[in-house]
């Protein structure tokens, strides 16, 4: 179980907006989830997009990204 990956889902409500937009969020996601890749601990994962990730740049993404693994305690030590 050690060489166990993680799975991860993308949730979007239809708040976000129409199909085209929530799908761009959910590939905005999974490519900020790339730079975490070997990174983050084995596990299952579900991201909840919410409506305001296209009022964000990729650095703040990235910093809320840090944030949310570094106090949930995701990284691999």
């Amino acid at each position: 179980m050690p060489d166990e990956k993680y799975s991860f889902a993308f949730v979007a409500s239809k708040k976000v907006g129409n199909a085209v937009k929530r799908s761009k969020a959910k590939a905005k996601l999974r490519a900020m989830l790339l730079v975490y890749d070997d990174k983050i601990k084995s596990g299952k994962y579900i991201f909840i997009v919410k409506s305001n990730i296209f009022d964000k740049n990729i650095t703040e993404l990235k910093s809320a990204f840090n944030f949310a693994f570094k106090r949930l305690e995701l990284f691999k030590k």
